[in-house]
């Protein structure tokens, strides 16, 4: 969904515009690859919903059908939202490792050690 101005994205529209930043794709191939680097698994509804609303916005294309597939590809637009959203999740991510006050790893790490992170 939009954050506040419309300029970030997060949940399954943003998984979608990272999936497409590493070239087209078609709905199986991006249900695949989110599943792949964020562990969540979109429902076909959930996908062309996301999609849908994303091409309305002129954030992504849709390309012309191979058989039965239709690929989308990320327009420049997109690549500036998906960029801004990026931004906007490193700054609440370190926000949030800050407030739990988690203890920075020794030597030279240059992040804190999150729990249930491997050591």
């Amino acid at each position: 969904m939009p954050d506040g101005d419309g300029s970030t994205l997060s949940g399954p529209p943003l998984y979608v515009l990272m999936s497409l930043a590493t070239g087209p794709k078609h709905g199986h191939a991006l249900m695949k690859d989110i599943a792949g680097f964020a562990e969540v698994r979109l429902g076909p509804g959930t996908l062309y919903g996301a999609i849908s609303r994303l091409e309305d916005r002129g954030l992504i294309a849709a390309l012309p059908a191979d058989e039965r597939r239709r690929p989308y590809e990320i327009t420049p637009k997109g690549a500036a939202v998906l960029e801004a959203s990026i931004v906007n999740l490193r700054r609440v991510v370190d926000a949030g490792v800050s407030r739990l006050g988690v203890m920075a790893r020794p030597s030279s790490a240059s992040r804190p050690l999150l729990r249930g992170e491997p050591a």
